[in-house]
């Protein structure tokens, strides 16, 4: 399956409620052969001096050309993750988390999975490929934690 992000993706900064630091959320679609694929939110942070991002994913299997996004099909899931330094790894690395944590509870964003629904998640490398594909396409995102 090749991945591509949509052009028209937005990027919008804000400061962090927790530590007043600057951050930038980048949103966009990506789209496969098949047309749109998913939704991404990648929410880049300054924590303490310490380079993150935390991604969220929505995946559809029912995305509607002629349908708002906002109508969800009855698998959309929403996967999440943070990428950044871990201990004992030369490079940021991923861990799941629960997806769309600090987003509303919305029909948009379907079941939001906890990290262990994720592991059992069919669509979970899919999920994976996304996230490769964010961190090496996104220039926002890759340039924030790899410089």
């Amino acid at each position: 399956m090749e991945l591509r992000i949509d052009p028209d993706r937005n990027i919008r900064t804000g400061v962090c409620d927790c530590c007043q630091t600057p951050y930038d959320r980048v949103n966009g679609f990506i789209n496969n052969d098949d047309g749109a694929y998913a939704i991404y939110y990648a929410s880049c942070y300054h924590h303490n001096e310490i380079h993150e991002a935390w991604i969220d994913v929505i995946i559809d299997d029912a995305w509607a050309p002629d349908e708002p996004v906002s109508r969800p099909g009855p698998n959309r899931v929403t996967f999440g993750c943070r990428v950044g330094p871990v201990e004992g790894q030369p490079a940021p690395a991923c861990s799941l988390v629960k997806g769309a944590a600090v987003a509303p509870d919305e029909p948009f964003y379907g079941r939001k999975l906890t990290r262990e629904e994720a592991l059992a998640h069919p669509w979970l490398s899919d999920y994976w490929e996304t996230i490769d594909h964010i961190l090496e396409n996104d220039t926002t995102v890759r340039q924030h934690l790899y410089g």
